[in-house]
């Protein structure tokens, strides 16, 4: 059970990560087109390779006013990991993730559930062996089936630590990308963030 269940967290990680991958650049394309002010460093300071169009837009010297020289972050990375820490899921309603709260919720609740199932059992064997060996089991049976369940239990306490951690990682970096822009290059028209897998 624990190879499978190892296989079946890895595989959910990786999917939780390409759907954050693909969200991320959906709202990032969103918030890009309804006005966010663009990074200055993708708009292109020289002349060369840009159209009549872009180059008129730029003053005679190729110098780039004060102004736009720097960056301020719309959200605050720490700010998102408190929120996380405080309540899962509420860093990424802070960062407008709102799909992940249901995730992150569903994988607390479900690895929760099995923690208090498999505590119910652990107490439950020991008031067997302890209530006078109703069953009439071998000593050994209990033990065994006490170190199981005690075992199950904290590989699920074990889980749920990992799942609190990694939505604290994710409202973290998600508050760093909020602002992240993936628009089309004004050069070529393609994407600038390809993302290729090779097999």
């Amino acid at each position: 059970m624990g190879k499978t269940t190892i296989k079946i967290f890895a595989a959910l990680i990786f999917l939780s990560v390409s759907i954050f991958a693909q969200s991320t650049a959906a709202s990032a394309q969103g918030r890009a087109s309804s006005g966010v002010r663009r990074d200055s460093l993708k708009e292109g300071f020289s002349r060369e390779g840009l159209s009549k169009a872009d180059s008129s837009s730029l003053p005679a010297d190729n110098k780039v006013s004060s102004d736009t020289a720097y960056y301020v972050m719309h959200k605050s990375p720490w700010g998102a990991v408190l929120r996380s820490a405080v309540l899962p899921g509420w860093g990424q309603v802070y960062n407008q993730s709102y799909w992940k709260v249901p995730v992150v919720w569903g994988f607390i609740g479900f690895y929760t559930y099995y923690w208090i199932d498999q505590n119910k059992k652990y107490r439950n064997t020991i008031n067997d062996y302890t209530g006078g060996n109703k069953w009439g089991w071998a000593p050994d049976i209990y033990v065994t089936r006490r170190n199981f369940y005690r075992d199950q239990r904290d590989l699920f306490a074990i889980y749920i630590g990992i799942v609190y951690a990694l939505n604290m990682l994710d409202a973290y970096v998600d508050a760093h990308l909020f602002d992240f822009s993936v628009d089309e290059d004004p050069r070529t028209g393609a994407s600038m963030l390809q993302l290729r897998y090779h097999f």
